[in-house]
């Protein structure tokens, strides 16, 4: 049996250890509301209740990742060295066959663990079959944005400029359907305290539906560069009552008459 054997196997068992906790965190089969939420609120709208947890998975085990690995680098670059400095030095291996095999296989898990989990959230995410009980059109042009109501008729609109942001006005606790479109170039509807975001396509139309469950005023901006005024497409997102939601919706009304 050669000398690296016995290392080997230590090396195995403690995979064996590590690889099924970093699953299970991979997995995020914790409760998130136990955790922080690593900059991002809680319960702000439908898709944080969904994606919260996969964020925190996947940080807590890049962590699991750092600390194994930091560990595996200091343990030689430490011990080695005290035993270098008495003019001992470890045997030199050209291969070690089981330890190849566990940094190829490992990675690949972690990658297909956090790649099924993330496929089955952003399927509920893009959900656009369930029911909403109001529709938005979202239009995104240099250097602005647009947004209708259809509730409140065709004109009802809200124009922005790069000096004058506009605002959104959302529902508490009612969906939403939002349609997406571009007139010039590509840009990307986001809300960052949401943790949602999608692109506004030229000729093309995107749809996307969720529910806001904190009242409040969150920012939203383009994450797109798309031209040199990019970073003034900004726009406040404000979260009101279903009772003063339909009041914006009058006026809206009367002002498009």
């Amino acid at each position: 049996m050669s000398s690296h054997a016995p290392r080997s196997k230590r090396f195995i068992r403690v995979a064996a250890i590590f690889v099924p906790a970093l699953l299970l965190l991979s997995g995020c089969s914790f409760k998130s509301e136990d955790i922080s939420g690593m900059g991002f609120p809680k319960g702000v709208s439908s898709v944080n209740d969904i994606s919260l947890s996969l964020w925190q998975g996947a940080w807590i085990a890049g962590g699991v990742v750092g600390v194994f690995t930091l560990i595996l680098i200091l343990w030689p670059a430490v011990f080695h060295r005290a035993k270098a400095s008495k003019g001992e030095f470890p045997k030199q291996t050209q291969y070690n066959i089981p330890v190849e095999i566990l940094y190829t296989v490992i990675p690949f898990i972690i990658v297909a663990v956090l790649f099924y989990f993330t496929a089955v959230k952003e399927t509920k995410i893009v959900d656009k079959t369930s029911p909403v009980k109001h529709e938005i059109s979202v239009e995104g042009f240099q250097w602005s944005w647009q947004f209708g109501y259809p509730e409140a008729g065709k004109e009802a609109v809200v124009t922005g400029t790069p000096a004058q942001a506009p605002t959104l006005y959302l529902p508490l606790g009612e969906s939403v359907r939002f349609t997406l479109t571009a007139n010039d170039v590509v840009h990307g509807f986001w809300i960052p305290a949401f943790m949602i975001q999608m692109q506004n396509l030229p000729g093309e139309v995107n749809k996307l539906q969720f529910t806001a469950n904190k009242l409040g005023e969150f920012p939203g901006r383009c994450n797109i560069l798309c031209g040199r005024n990019h970073s003034q497409m900004l726009f406040t997102v404000k979260v009101v009552t279903p009772e003063q939601y339909q009041k914006y919706l009058d006026s809206l009304k009367v002002s498009a008459a």
